[in-house]
């Protein structure tokens, strides 16, 4: 949807069809240059990157607790879920088969589709507003730096809160070893799909605005619904509760909005910072009166 949506918003309106004020109008260039290096952004990325797979492909038995901090019960076996996660658990599939159908989704589409359809989406703004292809190779990198920042850091606080997730919550005691995944039975908060879709969409959509690209406003329009839908569908699956789903909402636009404009705002801004950072006056005095001299 993304990228069919910027594909039509970026087709070309041909010039001889505009007046001859517009066509120079037209033009002008207005896709800003951005702060980037890619030796400090590569290394970032790539570190970042490393650890955040190393934990969920290697390390993850050994880091994951065995079981649940965060249970929501109370020392006598009773439920102490909260009022609104027991209000939005109501959404989670009935059957495990169910909730399997959810969860496979919600990785077709959190891992799958909306990464193509943002980074695609990404491409046809940047080609249509005459961004050079650097642009968008730096676009890509910052996106995705965005994303394994945010989730390297929602992978160490799930390690460390241990929440049992949903489904695990519902099962009794001696049967919840015997889950698909036990290792996975209590990283619940926050989650983790939801937090990398908002942030994939986030840092496209501040990506396109500090760039200044023509209908940049499609990311956000068709890229937050499509990124709440991820949320929903791992509530559907029972593997996150209505908190760990808003909390990773926000935790992901965080970083998505934070990483761009923190290390990657506007050149013509940032050589105005660096510039004045070097100014200085100097003062010196002697039989024939006193001198300032300095550098702006």
């Amino acid at each position: 949807m993304l990228a069919l949506a910027s594909l039509a918003a970026s087709s070309p309106v041909p010039t001889e069809a505009l007046p001859s004020a517009a066509r120079q109008g037209s033009d002008a260039p207005t896709v800003q240059a951005l702060d980037f290096n890619w030796t400090r952004d590569g290394a970032i990325t790539g570190v970042a990157g490393l650890l955040w797979i190393g934990s969920e492909a290697v390390f993850k038995k050994d880091l994951a607790p065995k079981t649940c901090r965060w249970c929501d019960r109370s020392a006598d076996g009773t439920d102490t879920l909260n009022a609104v996660d027991r209000w939005g658990r109501g959404v989670m599939a009935d059957t495990a088969e169910g909730r399997e159908t959810w969860d496979l989704w919600s990785n077709i589409g959190g891992f799958g589709v909306l990464p193509v359809g943002v980074l695609g989406a990404q491409y046809l703004l940047a080609s249509g507003s005459g961004a050079p292809l650097r642009y968008y190779a730096q676009d890509t990198t910052i996106i995705v730096e965005s994303v394994v920042v945010a989730s390297l850091v929602n992978q160490l606080v799930k390690f460390s809160v241990g929440r049992e997730r949903p489904f695990v919550h519902l099962l009794p005691e001696d049967q919840k070893g015997l889950t698909r995944h036990p290792t996975d039975n209590n990283l619940s908060f926050y989650s983790g799909h939801t937090n990398m879709a908002f942030a994939l969409v986030t840092a496209a959509g501040t990506v396109s605005e500090l760039r200044g690209y023509k209908h940049r406003w499609l990311i956000w329009a068709v890229g937050l619904p499509a990124a709440a839908s991820v949320g929903l569908l791992r509530m559907g699956a029972g593997r996150h509760y209505l908190t760990d789903v808003l909390v990773g909402a926000a935790a992901g636009t965080l970083f998505g909005v934070g990483m761009p404009l923190l290390l990657h705002g506007r050149q013509e801004e940032s050589q105005a910072q660096s510039r004045a950072a070097r100014m200085s006056m100097n003062v010196s005095g002697g039989l024939g009166g006193v001198m300032f001299s300095g550098q702006f």
